[in-house]
Parts: structure tokens; C-alpha cells; sequence
């Protein structure tokens, strides 16, 4: 005999999770199936102990500069020590995650689930059938590992975190947020890093001077970058791996690692018994309110192909929850969402870029560029770059573009004026804070450039 649900849940990530706990909240008797582990790739093998690594890595930065400042330092990295202090953070964090769950009420199943219908799921491992009222798809994603001769021998994100030994030397390829954030990683902790990318600069689709910007802080980290070229084929070669490029060089690493971008997990879910349909890029279809092409069945996160960012599961798991168990319809709006990238330097951004903004209409640029106050003792010359973009004469602040230090928490706090459709001048009203690198934003006192009927004057 079947047990029955309010509420099914497949997947126990950041929007699985919210989804849960709030549809439980609301008196919903729900369950949660989980595979792996509670807490899904931002936990586990993601965001949280990607910026663990990228604190780690910084220190010889921060090293180099103490100097300048009188301190004297001799200091050595022990990637073990890391490794196992990561894996004491994240094994409390899902505990938080799984008593999170447990408080309001969510049953959670640690095992493989398939849909066998529009109100049904199989449990693989026990066989067990639970009939549900309403289906949750939060199955996130994966990396893609490209079709070549010796793909096995390379590494993805999910392996980087728990390598036995660093290697000596590392060929990264993609030119993604995960491509640099992890070159910033391994560069930062002493192995010899190397980017190798289809394209022919880093952050495709980023603002122009960010990506060039961060294409300067990586080579003066000592990160070499290979454009235009792929990876052809991997071999085993005595402890290195040997690389075949497109181009038909080839050289030994001690590691590679492909970060080509992420797939949604739809594979093997029984989707199709179900009638739900996929996007032509393979994701699940859904509608503002994340309900799929199966009335019953809803998905959220990265398997829906929207956003592919923590924060964005985690509201659409909440709006899920509000529609569905609360009568109180409420649908994520996905067109101003703050993200960064936590390379060296690191970027921070918030609505449209230069390039999207002049289809617009006019618009005024704002553009500082300077040395950060921390390495003005010191012969460090990286310069930060702030840009602000607002519509013409002191308009609607239609973009933000950070990169240096701290440009991530910059910018969340910039998301919220530009929420509330702030204009350039709310931003002038604002008294500067000195000193600090973010009262550049509320110090431009004329446009460094404009466009005007789409041309750059």
C-alpha cells in the first residue's frame, strides 16, 4: 500500500529545501528524497566551499602586501589542513540543513526517486510508491565533461574540492565563473595554473571592462591564458597528464580540470511518463510560478534552466511554496539579479551592461579607476573599476559594474536602490563614506562618456 503526500520533493538543494520546510509550514505533510547529500551543490560541492578555497587562496595576496605595512612574514600551506576543515564546515551545514527540515515536520528519504506519473514517485531502492498531490523537481545540475579521447583522466568542480595532493602545474578549461574562480584558487595556493578557452576573452556576455579587467588581474597573478584553442585530447603520461590542443600542441600537467559549463539533471527522472516537457536546451518547462506543462508537477533552480544562482532556487522554492500552500501567488521576477565572481580580482555586477544599456536608449557612463587603498604602500598595481550606467541626464541607474576588493558586498547593497528604480541623482543625494572605494559611486560628478541615438560620444 502507497503512502499519499501533500507534497513530493525530489532533490534536498537550496530551492528543494526552502521549498520543503515552507510547504511544511504551511501544514503541508511533505517528503523530501534525496540521493547524495542534504544541502545539494552549493553546500556540498559549490558556493560555500568554493569561497572557503578562494579565502584560502588570497592569503598569499594579502602576504605580499603586509610588507609594505611592516609585517614580516614566513608562511607555509597545508592543503590537507584545507581540505579537512572544509569538510568540518560543510558537514555542519547539513546538519543545519537537515534539522531545518526536520523541525517543520519534512520527512526526508535518502535514496534515488523516479516519477511514474503526474501524482506518483518510485522509490528506487526500496521500490516503495508515494502518491502525491502536488511534485517538486529540484534536481539542480551537473557538470558537462566534453566528448574527447581521455575525458576520464580530467577532474570537474565536484573533484577539485577533495584532491589528495595539489599538483604542481593545472590546465583549466573554460572561460566561466567556475574556469576562474578555480584558476584564482590553484594560482593563489602555488600550483601553476593555466586557462585554455574557446572564446577569445573570459565572461562571456560580462560587461567589457570587467572582463578585460579581470583578464589583466589573472595574468599578473601569474595565470596563463591560452584563447581560441581547445582541449583535444587527454593521455596518461607517467604522473602527468599529456594535452593535445586543437591547435596539435602538446604539453604535460600535472592536473586538468574542465569546467564547460552545467547540464540540468533531468536524465533517468521519468519525466516523460508524466508528460512534463523540456526546453530545447534540456531543462524542465516552466511557467512564471515555476509549474510545468503537468499541472501537478512544478520544478525550481538550476533544472529549470532560469537563473543558475543559490539565491534564485531559494526564492523560487519560497514562491513555490507561497502559491501552492498558502493561496498567495507570487512569481520570481528574474530580470534584476546581483551576481559575482569570486576570482582575483573579483567582480560584482547588477543590471544591464554597457553594450545592453545603449539598445535602451541614451544613456550617461560613469567610470573611476584607481589603485585600492590596501596596496598604495606597496608596488602592487592592480586598479579597481567601478561604472556606474544610468539612463541620460542623471536618470534611471540602469547598471553597476564592480571589480577589486570586496565588490561582492558592494554590490548587493547597490541591488537594492536600483530595486526601487533609483535614479542618479537619489544617488547624489547620498553623503560619501571616506574613505572607501564604494564612495565612487555617489561621487560621479559628470558622465566619462555618453551614447546618444546609439553611438558613443
Amino acid at each position: 500500500m502507497s503512502r499519499t503526500f501533500d507534497l513530493v520533493v525530489i532533490g534536498a538543494g537550496s530551492g528543494g529545501v526552502r521549498a520543503a520546510r515552507m510547504a511544511a509550514s504551511y501544514g503541508a505533510k511533505t517528503v523530501i528524497i534525496e540521493e547524495y547529500r542534504v544541502g545539494g551543490t552549493c553546500v556540498i560541492r559549490g558556493c560555500v566551499p568554493k569561497k572557503l578555497f578562494v579565502y584560502a587562496s588570497r592569503f598569499s595576496d594579502l602576504f605580499d602586501v603586509a610588507q609594505s605595512f611592516g609585517w614580516q612574514v614566513d608562511a607555509r600551506f597545508d592543503w590537507p589542513t584545507l581540505v579537512a576543515n572544509k569538510d568540518k564546515e560543510i558537514a555542519r551545514l547539513e546538519a543545519a540543513y537537515t534539522a531545518g527540515l526536520e523541525k517543520p515536520g519534512v520527512e526526508i528519504i535518502h535514496d534515488r526517486a523516479v516519477v511514474t506519473g503526474p501524482n506518483s514517485v518510485r522509490i528506487v531502492g526500496t521500490g516503495e510508491v508515494l502518491e502525491a498531490k502536488h511534485i517538486l523537481i529540484a534536481t539542480g545540475g551537473h557538470p558537462k565533461i566534453p566528448n574527447i579521447p581521455g575525458a576520464e583522466l580530467g577532474i570537474s568542480s565536484n573533484e577539485a574540492f577533495d584532491l589528495k595532493t595539489l599538483p604542481h602545474s593545472i590546465l583549466i578549461e573554460g572561460g566561466g565563473y567556475i574556469a576562474v574562480e578555480f584558476a584564482t584558487i590553484f594560482a593563489g595556493l602555488g600550483v601553476h595554473t593555466t586557462i585554455i578557452y574557446r572564446g577569445d576573452c573570459l565572461l562571456r556576455g560580462f560587461d567589457e571592462d570587467m572582463r578585460h579587467g579581470l583578464e589583466a588581474g589573472l595574468q599578473t597573478r601569474g595565470i596563463k591564458l591560452i584563447y581560441q584553442t581547445t582541449i583535444a585530447s587527454l593521455k596518461q603520461q607517467g604522473a602527468d597528464i599529456s594535452v593535445t590542443f586543437s591547435d596539435g600542441v602538446v604539453a604535460p600537467f600535472g592536473a586538468v580540470m574542465f569546467a564547460t559549463g552545467r547540464a540540468p539533471n533531468v536524465r533517468g527522472l521519468g519525466l516523460e511518463t508524466a508528460g512534463v516537457e523540456l526546453t530545447h536546451a534540456g531543462a524542465i518547462k516552466v511557467d512564471k510560478y515555476s509549474q510545468t506543462t503537468t499541472p501537478s508537477i512544478y520544478a525550481v533552480g538550476d533544472v529549470t534552466g532560469r537563473a543558475a544562482l543559490t539565491p534564485v532556487a531559494i526564492r523560487e522554492g519560497w514562491y513555490f511554496a507561497e502559491t501552492v500552500f498558502n493561496n498567495n501567488p507570487l512569481a520570481v521576477d528574474h530580470s534584476l539579479i546581483p551576481t559575482a565572481v569570486f576570482a582575483e580580482p573579483e567582480i560584482g555586477v547588477v543590471g544591464l551592461t554597457e553594450i545592453e544599456a545603449a539598445t535602451h536608449g541614451n544613456i550617461d557612463v560613469y567610470v573611476a579607476r584607481f589603485r585600492p587603498m590596501i596596496n598604495t604602500l606597496s608596488t602592487k598595481s592592480d586598479r579597481m573599476i567601478l561604472k556606474l550606467i544610468t539612463e541620460a541626464d542623471e536618470g534611471k541607474v540602469l547598471g553597476c559594474h564592480i571589480l577589486g576588493p570586496g565588490a561582492a558586498e558592494m554590490i548587493q547593497l547597490v541591488a537594492l536602490p536600483m530595486a526601487m528604480n533609483a535614479t542618479k541623482k537619489d544617488f547624489d543625494r547620498t553623503i560619501a563614506l571616506h574613505p572607501s572605494a564604494a564612495e565612487e559611486l555617489v561621487t560621479f560628478k559628470a558622465p566619462t562618456y555618453r551614447y546618444r541615438n546609439g553611438v558613443k560620444v
